[in-house]
């Protein structure tokens, strides 16, 4: 699986798995980030597709060896559903010392399955600016936020129903 393209666009998946893949996001799921960009944890995309395929109907494949700039690690992965090709994408995660590759590793394939999965439309609403925006106007607040040490304020995002953790703090 190193090179090969097999099976892909052969064609479509059974009407319930594809059900499942592009079933309408849980909103309680998403998370926004303090840019205010919205995602699905990692996690959800791998529960996502063991529903669809079954725990081992699917697989993430290196195709090719890590690489690093500066401190950022990368990697292209292929992801593969009932022993077909699906997806390529390279996925990407910093660091900050070699003590931490370990966790990259982990990251920059979890990074690459996020995006892997966009071509199978699982959670495709977090790429509709329409959604984004009426997602953030309903369930997300912007605000002016004060670090606890070193003093400094800066604009934002969190949900609603969420309050702000250790060192932010609204004041």
């Amino acid at each position: 699986w190193s090179t090969s393209f097999q099976g892909m666009a052969s064609e479509p998946f059974d009407a319930r798995i594809g059900e499942v893949l592009m079933a309408p996001v849980v909103e309680t799921d998403i998370e926004i980030k303090p840019d205010g960009l919205l995602y699905l944890p990692e996690i959800k995309y791998r529960r996502i597709l063991n529903r669809a395929f079954g725990p081992g109907g699917w697989g993430l494949v290196p195709r090719g060896a890590h690489s690093v700039s500066g401190r950022t690690l990368s990697r292209e992965y292929a992801l593969v559903c009932l022993g077909r090709f699906i997806s390529q994408a390279r996925g990407e995660q910093d660091f900050f010392d070699e003590s931490g590759l370990a966790t990259a590793t982990e990251g920059c394939k979890s990074n690459a399955l996020v995006r892997c999965c966009k071509d199978l439309g699982v959670a495709s609403e977090l790429w509709d600016p329409a959604f984004v925006s009426r997602f953030k106007a309903e369930h997300c607040a912007e605000e002016w936020v004060t670090h606890a040490v070193k003093g400094n304020k800066k604009r934002m995002w969190r949900r609603r129903d969420r309050q702000w953790e250790y060192p932010w703090a609204k004041k």
